[in-house]
């Protein structure tokens, strides 16, 4: 993989810890319950590769012995060890500034390694063969993504796909081609997890997870999607006024109450 992909792809997230970890949902119980099932042993080391501000990483909080979250983007990895220290620096929980390809752990050291709404950003030959080589015989890899947008309401959903795709046209058009970050299809997860042959039992479980949410965490859900934050950061102006007009809608929908929204998950996994 190109070495400016790459840094294009961890810029992409630089600006806006707070307002992403604030807004988007932690990962639900689901994903530890699923992966220590299958496991069947308590895991002693868990990786969490991508883990941006820490919500894929804690989870883990006393259900494994040793927790490392690597994330490159500083920005987010900031946030993650602000929560750290704010619940007192578990000695067991470490954030580590690493790239999915070359994460310099042991060999075979980890039972669990995931990736919460990550996978996507990285190359992935080269990133499964590394998670592979640390991975523990009978050891997991997961790759784990919500969809998008949230179970809401049909025209805030309608409207959300829309501020979005357009957000990602402006995005692509503002974007030098030496700047643009690159992101391999989470539909196709599962399929290279397969055709690397590298884990001998693949397969995808989907699952889901309401939350509550309010007007404004909601809108801020979508403007916490990377597409919007570059655009706007290359000079989009206009999406200070999409995005204005989607609050109202979404504040309109919401009536001043708080609700429960629907997160879908698609977990795609490999045994080694």
């Amino acid at each position: 993989m190109i070495e400016h992909v790459r840094n294009n792809n961890v810029e992409r997230f630089a600006g806006f810890g707070d307002l992403y970890d604030q807004n988007r949902p932690s990962a639900p119980r689901e994903v530890v319950d699923i992966l220590t099932t299958y496991l069947r042993i308590h895991p002693q080391t868990v990786v969490d590769v991508g883990c941006g501000t820490g919500l894929s990483t804690f989870i883990w909080l006393n259900r494994a012995d040793h927790i490392i979250g690597f994330e490159p983007s500083d920005d987010m990895r900031d946030v993650a060890l602000a929560k750290w220290e704010a619940i007192g620096k578990p000695s067991n929980v470490t954030f580590e500034n690493r790239l999915s390809h070359e994460l310099g752990l042991p060999s075979e050291s980890a039972d669990i390694v995931t990736c919460s709404q990550s996978f996507h950003w990285m190359e992935p030959n080269s990133t499964l063969h590394e998670f592979a080589r640390i991975l523990r015989p009978g050891g997991i890899f997961a790759a784990y993504d919500y969809d998008w947008p949230p179970v809401c309401d049909w025209t805030v959903d309608d409207r959300y796909q829309q501020l979005i795709t357009y957000a990602d046209k402006r995005a692509a058009q503002l974007a030098p081609q030496e700047q643009r970050a690159h992101k391999w299809s989470k539909d196709e997860h599962l399929h290279h997890i397969q055709e690397s042959g590298l884990f001998r039992f693949t397969r995808e479980i989907v699952f889901h997870s309401w939350e509550l949410c309010d007007a404004n965490r909601y809108a801020n859900i979508a403007l916490s999607q990377g597409g919007l934050q570059t655009a706007i950061k290359l000079g989009a102006e206009e999406l200070h006024a999409e995005v204005s007009n989607f609050r109202e809608l979404v504040s309109k929908a919401f009536g001043g109450e708080s609700h429960n929204i629907l997160f879908s998950y698609r977990m795609r996994l490999g045994i080694r």
